[in-house]
C-alpha cells in the first residue's frame, strides 16, 4: 500500500491537467468565440458558431478536442503507473505530458482549416510515448 504522500506528485499532475483543460476550453475556446463573433458583427456578418467553417474557431476546436480525446487514456496511465510501479517516474512523465499538451495549440496555429499542420505531432506522437510506457511500467509491474 502506498503511503498517500508518495502520491502527492500524480495529485498534482492531474490537478495540472484539468486546469489546463479547462482553460483550453473556457478561456481559450470561448474567449476565440466572443472575439470572432464580435469580428464579424463588426463586419456585418453573421456568424455560425456551429456549422460555420471560421478557421480561428476550427484550430480551438481541434485543440480542445484533441486534448480532450486523450484525457482518458492520459488519466488513466498516470495513475496505473503511480499505483503499479512508480509515483515519482508517474510524475515526471506526466508533468512533460502536460507541457506538451500545452504546447499543443500553439504548434496548431491559430487559423486551420480541414487539414492540420503537420508540426502537432512534435507534441502528439511523443505524448502517446509517454501514455505507452506508463501502461508498459504498470503492466510490467503486475505481470512480473
Amino acid at each position: 500500500m502506498h503511503n498517500l504522500n508518495e502520491l502527492t506528485g500524480p495529485v498534482v499532475v492531474s490537478v495540472a491537467y484539468t486546469v489546463l483543460w479547462y482553460y483550453l476550453l473556457l478561456g481559450l475556446q470561448r474567449g476565440t468565440k466572443y472575439r470572432v463573433k464580435a469580428s464579424y458583427e463588426s463586419e456585418g456578418k453573421v456568424f455560425d458558431r456551429y456549422f460555420g467553417q471560421d478557421e480561428q474557431m476550427l484550430a480551438v476546436d481541434r485543440a480542445v478536442a484533441n486534448t480532450h480525446e486523450q484525457m482518458g487514456p492520459f488519466l488513466v496511465s498516470l495513475w496505473l503507473c503511480a499505483v503499479f510501479f512508480s509515483a515519482p517516474l508517474a510524475t515526471w512523465l506526466g508533468a512533460a505530458y502536460i507541457g506538451l499538451r500545452a504546447l499543443y495549440p500553439f504548434l496548431l496555429g491559430s487559423r486551420v482549416s480541414k487539414l492540420q499542420p503537420k508540426r502537432v505531432v512534435i507534441a502528439t506522437v511523443p505524448c502517446y510515448g509517454i501514455i505507452f510506457t506508463m501502461l508498459g511500467c504498470a503492466l510490467w509491474a503486475v505481470l512480473t
